[in-house]
């Protein structure tokens, strides 16, 4: 995706395209992102009203799974010397991520939140 993402764009683009779709197929599921100003946009806050979502603390963006995932992709990440190399890289290291990269961090969400509770909002060892 190039440019900027607007809170129109992430319906646009992301919302109504891919992630609507995904949860109707999901019974039950649950939506979580962070406090990204186009998550919050209004725009985006009417769409997923459709949807159950996970509230998500201000302060606390590393809890969320889908971070430790970004920082192992970035470590992996090859030297690219165009965009198009980095989204070919990019799109082959998500496409071969072990499905444990994923699984680990969301099972590990209940100690997480514990931790995060015991240090009254302060830092954690996640």
């Amino acid at each position: 995706m190039r440019g900027t993402l607007t809170g129109q764009r992430y319906v646009d683009d992301i919302l109504r395209p891919h992630v609507g779709p995904f949860l109707n197929g999901l019974p039950g599921a649950i939506f979580q992102q962070d406090n990204a100003r186009p998550h919050t946009a209004r725009v985006a806050q009417d769409f997923l009203r459709h949807f159950q979502t996970l509230p998500w603390p201000a302060r606390f963006p590393d809890l969320s799974p889908v971070e430790h995932v970004w920082d192992q992709l970035k470590r992996q990440m090859p030297s690219c010397h165009s965009v198009h190399d980095l989204e070919l890289a990019v799109q082959d290291l998500w496409a071969h991520l072990p499905q444990d990269n994923i699984r680990c961090p969301i099972n590990s969400m209940p100690d997480r939140v514990a931790s995060c509770i015991a240090a009254g909002g302060g830092p954690t060892r996640y």
